[in-house]
């Protein structure tokens, strides 16, 4: 087991920061943002009785970011020996010297940066100081079990269970007096299993849960049916008829599609004319029932941070609001080249109000539905918003699955797609930093046989 972190550490870190912004400035540099970090974390991985690989990894580093002479770099390292450091710092300097200026790369104003209370944000559980590794092991051996009871009435060829957990410290210290620290915890597991159809494909599926606090884990077993049952869904599957037909995308997976949406906001890409969310600040964007809000101050969440990138305190925004499109994703670099406000350029948890309906009473309204459960390549063009996705799942009449699908594709253009948008389900996934509910969208081009 790996020396536990301390609080005090988080001090450490804020000394060392502060002597890296010192040094820095000794040697030339107008301005310094030094970032730096320390994580531990374990895995384990077991394969049909037997332990696969067991690892551990440690890691100390900084960037650190300068400017000199209107000039703007940012370096890292992971060597913070004095000596090596003071020449690290000396050859960064020297180096930025030789760049064109780029003075919108200035530090933020310190009015404008600011801290939540890391506390407050529960981003750490006590429970990793005393974690066990006969417990990590019992965990590995119960997720086989539970992966093979729930799967005794199919041929499988193979069960992979893993279990992680990981810690992290992390420091900010700028040369105009701002400092913060803060540290997180996470903690995971999930199971792998590799299935024999009927015409000798084998077919894998998985499923896990991650958390900043274990407590907050989906338990072994629903783990285990989980990955079963997306095991299920692959057997004898393959592409349904080409059509137009309602989708219902799956919780856990909505951030392959809402991602067409919030890519485009972003401020660089807005300066670079490469968005096609361009001029339609104000303007309708998705069908009306579509909210997005960004939330990065949910206790306990995977996405949720004292401040973001920039130093900027994090807060709770709305980026569309039934339909309309509120704000765009600008940080304070981008803001200064597009002479428009900052509003931070990027995102905690991504949150969908859920609906009153679960998804099977969603299904059971349509005729016919492809509930898409994974995806498989594609591409996607900020610029024009045009896309196109490999997709797999199941294909239902009145909610009742008809043929599992694969290889098939799903196209079009964002705008048509978020247009289409008419319901979201009340099953939010609380897992990842998308809290979003399986979403449905109206007449979806697939295409497949």
């Amino acid at each position: 087991m790996s020396e536990p972190l301390h609080h005090d550490d988080l001090n450490e870190l804020l000394d060392r920061g502060r002597d890296v912004v010192a040094l820095a400035r000794e040697l030339g540099a107008d301005e310094v943002r030094v970032g730096i970090g320390r994580s531990v974390s374990t895995g384990l991985t077991r394969r049909d009785g037997r332990i696969e690989k067991a690892e551990e990894s440690r890691s100390l580093g900084l960037r650190v970011a300068l400017m000199v002479d209107e000039r703007w770099s940012a370096h890292s390292t992971s060597d913070l020996r004095p000596d090596a450091l003071r020449d690290f710092l000396r050859r960064a300097v020297d180096a930025t010297r030789f760049l064109e200026p780029d003075p919108n790369r200035h530090l933020p104003d310190l009015e404008q940066m600011g801290s939540v209370d890391a506390a407050a944000l529960q981003l750490w559980d006590d429970s990793w100081l005393h974690r066990d590794p006969a417990e990590r092991r019992g965990r590995l051996e119960q997720l086989e079990a539970a992966t093979r009871a729930a799967g005794a009435d199919l041929e499988i060829r193979s069960v992979t269970s893993f279990v992680w957990d990981g810690a992290s410290q992390r420091a900010v210290v700028t040369s105009h007096g701002f400092e913060s620290a803060f540290q997180t915890t996470s903690f995971g597991h999930g199971a792998m299993l590799s299935l024999v159809d009927q015409d000798g494909r084998l077919p894998e599926s998985y499923d896990s849960s991650s958390a900043r606090h274990r407590a907050d884990l989906r338990d072994v077993d629903t783990v285990a049916r989980s990955a079963v049952q997306r095991g299920r869904h692959r057997l004898g599957s393959g592409p349904a008829p080409s059509g137009r037909i309602p989708m219902l995308l799956e919780n856990r997976l909505t951030g392959r599609v809402l991602g067409l949406l919030l890519a485009p906001l972003h401020g660089e890409l807005l300066y670079e004319k490469r968005s096609c969310m361009e001029g339609k600040l104000g303007e309708r964007v998705a069908a009306s029932a579509l909210t997005i809000i960004d939330d990065p101050l949910i206790p306990r969440a995977a996405g949720s941070r004292p401040h973001d990138g920039d130093g900027l305190p994090s807060r709770r925004r709305v980026l569309v609001d039934q339909g309309v499109l509120q704000e765009y994703l600008v940080d304070v670099y981008n803001s200064r080249r597009l002479k428009v406000p900052v509003t931070g350029g990027s995102t905690g948890n991504i949150v969908v109000p859920p609906g009153p309906r679960d998804p099977r009473a969603i299904l059971a309204d349509l005729p016919r539905a492809i509930r898409v459960e994974g995806f498989l390549g594609g591409n996607s063009n900020p610029t024009t918003g045009d896309f196109s996705f490999g997709v797999s799942g199941v294909l239902l009449e009145h909610g009742e699955p008809v043929r599992n699908v694969s290889e098939m594709n799903i196209s079009g253009n964002l705008f048509e797609l978020m247009e289409r948008f008419t319901e979201a389900g009340n099953d939010v996934w609380t897992w990842s930093a998308w809290r979003t509910p399986s979403l449905l969208f109206d007449d979806v081009q697939f295409s497949g046989s």
